[in-house]
């Protein structure tokens, strides 16, 4: 609902961080203040500078706050009160993973940072950055979104305490959470914030929270009274009954799986007395949309103020997400949780004008870095089914669904329209592949292999053991050394020496020490020496965390789970080579260092 049609701000060089900058935008006080635990980077990969230029874009003057003090107000208030909201996100990782690795030890660096240094956000920074605005505005909406305030939605099991927590929203005490891919979501909140404005000339919280309650793609709290009847109720399993028994968090997790696929419900979950209410994700952008949020004029550039760069921000530089949303429902992953199953892919037009967008950066080298998204292959497909019935937990397996429908050669023709560009002097796929999808067309895959892999083809096998690759929703082994053969024998036709950087899990739920040892057979048997190899971590929301927490399966059947940190590090140090011996040399085909973050920051964090 608007008040009014809001026609588009000009978009400025850069989103406003202080008071001057909004002087010289002409902007006597801001509509909306975003608050990041990342540095400023204005580039769609970073949460903060996307919203807000597609905010801005909506006729929303609106400022970002990144790195603030969490232990004071001023660096919160520099800019004012917002008229409407705040909106707070801890960055593009969780906090505790981009402060902690999966032995629980402190990290020093952190890429996200100027100068890559570790200890510019606090811990649990959605909670921490929450405080600290009601404290330098009280009585302002506080909206949560980005990654750790969406996979802490409803309760959840936490690593780092070894304890299942409640909704995020709670713990916080923020009015609401937009969880997953938010553009639509924050403009519809924005809208009815405003209308409540305008109508009684301010805006209080305890009334407004049953007012937005049935806003697509929001977490609100209240109680039965405030659960809209738009859509059917899904009732998850309370905290309390999680608590009291871990394996319904394994319920828990598959319905809220199923809620964000099939769309067409609201979930409830009761925690002290209060109900946690998340309506459905509601219309996501699509084509159009996704073109016209590409379109705006990103620097994609750290804000100027800095004077020392942001890793993440050199090793997206030159990248372009050609599509959201992940079929594969990897159980140990985030994206199919948070975007979503379904793919939405921008056209050929959008990405080409991106591209050339690129060539007029400064620094440009004439190399695309990377032109994909969670799996680059996945661009383009479809389902032909209707999801609002679908049960399944991934589209890929225990085979590929029927109703899903991709076509390999359209990407392979989309890299060499890329390819074709008189800037351009080379393009790479840097975001991995999908290889079961890729040998369903073995003259696409074939083609991907000679033309547009820069020396090293990123491949989540993950393992060896298909018992374990099942409990992973991970395609069988054998598609893997399908896929070796294929690659080897493609890299020699193109005259190169080129290498598969496999993605390995250890500690994984359900993999025994024996399954590690097969692997690392399998390795020594090919004189492949891995130099990474990820521990696994119960990311909050997934369904593999809900595994390790209840030790079973989603069935329900017991499993084995390394679960201390003695039980962990036994199973990591099978393929990784004790302090001080040399690793393995490559071999075509074979492991070899992985690269950054790939497609978007922080794919994976070891």
């Amino acid at each position: 609902m608007r008040t009014r049609d809001r026609q588009p701000l000009e978009q400025p060089g850069v989103l406003p961080m202080t008071r001057e900058e909004m002087d010289r935008l002409g902007w006597n006080e801001l509509d909306i203040l975003l608050v990041t635990g990342d540095g400023y980077v204005d580039h769609p990969s970073f949460g903060a500078a996307l919203l807000g230029r597609w905010l801005v874009h909506h006729g929303f003057r609106t400022g970002i706050c990144a790195q603030p003090a969490w232990d004071r107000p001023e660096d919160i208030s520099r800019m004012g009160r917002p008229r409407l909201f705040a909106g707070v996100t801890a960055g593009s990782l969780d906090s505790m993973l981009a402060h902690y690795t999966a032995f629980r030890k402190k990290r020093h660096d952190d890429a996200y940072t100027p100068g890559g240094k570790a200890g510019a956000r606090p811990n649990r920074a959605s909670m921490a950055y929450t405080n600290v605005v009601q404290r330098a505005f009280p009585g302002l909406p506080v909206i949560l979104g980005g990654i750790e305030a969406s996979l802490r939605r409803i309760s959840h099991y936490d690593f780092w305490t070894d304890a299942v927590r409640k909704s995020i929203l709670l713990d916080s005490k923020a009015t609401a959470i937009t969880y997953g891919m938010a553009e639509n979501s924050i403009i519809t909140l924005a809208d009815t914030i405003e209308t409540i404005l305008d109508e009684t000339g301010e805006v209080d919280v305890k009334a407004l929270r049953p007012q937005i309650a049935g806003l697509p793609g929001l977490v609100t709290a209240g109680g039965r009274d405030d659960v809209p009847d738009t859509f059917p109720v899904m009732e998850l399993p309370s905290h309390e009954a999680i608590l009291a028994d871990p394996k319904q968090l394994i319920q828990a997790t598959i319905l809220l799986e199923r809620q964000v696929h099939q769309n067409t419900h609201t979930a409830v979950q009761e925690a002290g007395g209060r109900l946690v209410i998340l309506t459905p994700p509601g219309p996501l952008l699509d084509t159009a949309g996704l073109d016209e949020l590409a379109g705006l004029p990103f620097s994609r550039l750290a804000h100027p103020s800095y004077r020392e760069r942001i890793p993440a921000a050199d090793m997206i530089q030159a990248s372009v997400t050609t599509h959201r949303g992940c079929s594969g429902g990897c159980s140990f992953c985030t994206l199919a949780l948070h975007q979503g199953r379904t793919i939405r892919s921008r056209s050929t037009r959008s990405i080409l004008s991106e591209v050339k967008a690129i060539a007029k950066t400064p620094g440009w080298t004439g190399s695309i870095s990377d032109v994909g998204g969670p799996s680059a292959n996945m661009w383009g497909a479809h389902c032909a089914a209707d999801q609002s019935e679908c049960t399944r937990a991934s589209c890929l397996t225990p085979r590929i669904c029927k109703h899903y429908l991709v076509t390999q050669k359209d990407f392979v023709d989309l890299l060499r329209a890329v390819n074709d560009l008189p800037s351009v002097k080379h393009v790479r796929v840097a975001s991995g592949w999908r290889i079961d999808l890729g040998l369903t067309d073995m003259p696409a895959l074939a083609a991907l292999v000679r033309e547009f892999v820069g020396g090293q083809a990123k491949i989540a096998p993950e393992h060896q053991a298909d018992r374990v690759l099942k409990l992973m929703r991970k395609p069988g082994f054998e598609a893997f050394e399908r896929f070796l053969e294929l690659f080897d024998r493609e890299s020699k036709k193109a005259g190169k020496k080129q290498y598969v950087v496999p993605y390995l899990m250890s500690a994984f739920p359900g993999c025994t020490d024996d399954d590690m040892r097969s692997l690392a057979n399998w390795l020594k048997a090919r004189g492949w020496k891995p130099e990474q190899v990820q521990c696994f971590i119960p990311l909050p929301g997934t369904a593999a965390a809900a595994m390790f927490h209840a030790e079973t399966d989603m069935q329900g059947n017991p499993i084995t789970v390394a679960k201390t940190d003695a039980e962990r590090m036994r199973q990591h140090a099978i393929l990784i080579p004790s302090k001080g011996q040399p690793p393995g040399k490559k071999h075509p085909g074979g492991p070899g260092r992985k690269a950054g973050p790939g497609k978007g920051p922080g794919r994976r964090r070891k």
